[in-house]
């Protein structure tokens, strides 16, 4: 198992009501609005085409960008 140094900060934040990543500066999230976050987030995927993309569908979701597949709130 990889050891994670203290002091490890992801480089994002993720939406807690559209998973959508956003830099930790963000205060409200560009897709929904919300400003509530979890720093508590794995897995990622990248939608560029939400029309096309089946996995977008699958996942709700309907704006393109970057996304946490789950959130450990």
């Amino acid at each position: 198992m990889l050891a994670v140094s203290r002091g490890y900060r992801k480089p994002f934040k993720a939406c807690t009501k559209c998973r959508l990543l956003v830099p930790h500066e963000a205060p409200t999230c560009p897709s929904c609005g919300s400003t509530t976050f979890t720093d508590v987030w794995s897995g990622v995927v990248i939608i560029v085409d939400p029309e096309k993309s089946k996995l977008a569908k699958m996942l709700g979701i309907e704006k393109p960008g970057r996304y946490a597949l789950k959130l450990g709130l």
